[in-house]
């Protein structure tokens, strides 16, 4: 339909789109006053592994974020949980979870998000959270929490062990 041409600019835009969403230097990864903003990386976990048949999965990530709020940088950490009540290779369903997000200057947000828009494409997955803090830092403000990444195994992982997890990058915006 597209053809190769197509193909390679459809896989383009998405990266690119990706990219630009998720790589603002920590300098610029603020929102606006009484904002924060953080980019980083995740490790996540699937289990059961993701197959190509839809199924109730717990996804685990571990973060590491790099937070710019009112002119200064600080390194924090995330702790992300969700249950998907049917998730696939293709797809994944439920945009519910929590991340626990510990700044090096010992405060906190406890984050619950309650949707989320979620796409694979060629491999590439871009997930695109929302929800609120609820408690410490920005609490309730709302968030958004952009993920985007590739699979760790190979596709073809799908059709036998099914994929394990991935290795993504995030952005985290905690709005004013």
């Amino acid at each position: 339909m597209f053809g190769r041409r197509g193909v390679a600019v459809a896989l383009g835009s998405v990266m690119l789109a990706g990219s630009s969403l998720v790589w603002a230097p920590a300098g610029q990864a603020t929102t606006g006053e009484g904002s924060v903003g953080c980019i980083g990386h995740s490790e996540s976990r699937y289990d059961p592994p993701l197959t190509l048949l839809p199924r109730p999965t717990h996804v685990h990530a571990d973060i590491t974020y790099t937070c710019g709020a009112h002119g200064r940088t600080v390194p924090a950490t995330g702790s992300f949980n969700s249950v998907a009540p049917a998730a696939s290779c293709v797809a994944v369903s439920g945009g519910s979870g929590r991340e626990a997000v510990r700044y090096a200057d010992g405060s906190r947000s406890l984050i619950v998000y309650d949707s989320a828009t979620t796409v694979r494409l060629a491999g590439v997955l871009v997930v695109i959270q929302r929800g609120r803090v609820v408690e410490g830092r920005g609490q309730g403000h709302p968030v958004r929490r952009t993920v985007t990444g590739l699979p760790r195994e190979l596709p073809t992982d799908c059709l036998t062990s099914g994929l394990r997890g991935g290795s993504n990058e995030v952005r985290l915006e905690i709005e004013p």
